[in-house]
């Protein structure tokens, strides 16, 4: 392995989380119960990788999980009503599987390289729309808010990651633009992605 790469556990998922964005998950497989008890054994939490699942992928060959993934700590532990147990877990880098090994138990470990993040970059005073309607989704579902301050709701790399978070574009989607070297390219996406569903909203409020 080189210097940069490590391995972890991964956890495939339809719902995405990102670096700086953070996800509540109900926890009852044995393997992902065994998984969150091996990664919070010590007096800290190792990473365990958050994927996006790929619906054209093959299960047998591990092609189900795309390769750009979320390195992420788990931050919280609850026991829900159900009496399943919840976790929150905190998005902190991203990374690429370089190779997948199945456990006897079926949780499938992954060799990853880190993956640059995006380089910090103003959101322009034209995209300040973006950080406006995130924060109005947040007020609205707060199920979905993440923690954040006024820096972050200023810096187009952030707004994009959350954005990635939330929109219902397809998983193949969002890995090529986390592979983009900047934001820009999710920028230009999302910016238009967003004009339109609220142009599409403003017609059928008018019909």
């Amino acid at each position: 392995m080189t210097q940069a790469q490590q391995t972890m556990p991964l956890f495939p998922l339809s719902g995405h989380v990102l670096p700086g964005g953070t996800m509540r998950l109900r926890i009852f497989e044995p393997r992902y119960i065994r998984m969150v008890k091996e990664a919070c054994n010590g007096t800290s939490c190792r990473p365990i990788g958050m994927c996006m699942l790929n619906e054209n992928g093959d299960r047998d060959l591990n092609t189900h999980i795309h390769p750009i993934g979320t390195a992420a700590t788990i931050i919280d532990f609850e026991q829900l009503p159900d009496g399943l147990l919840g976790i929150t877990v905190a998005g902190q880098y991203l990374f690429r599987i370089a190779d997948i090994q199945v456990q006897d138990d079926g949780l499938r470990v992954g060799h990853t390289d880190d993956v640059s993040a995006w380089p910090s970059q103003a959101l322009s005073a034209a995209d300040k729309f973006l950080a406006e309607q995130l924060v109005e989704i947040y007020n609205t579902y707060p199920e979905l808010a993440v923690a954040y301050n006024n820096e972050q709701l200023q810096r187009a790399d952030w707004v994009c990651l959350r954005w990635l978070e939330l929109v219902p574009v397809s998983a193949q989607t969002k890995q090529e633009l986390l592979q983009a070297p900047t934001a820009d390219a999710a920028l230009t996406f999302l910016r238009d992605l967003v004009i339109e569903s609220k142009q599409d909203n403003e017609q059928q409020a008018a019909g």
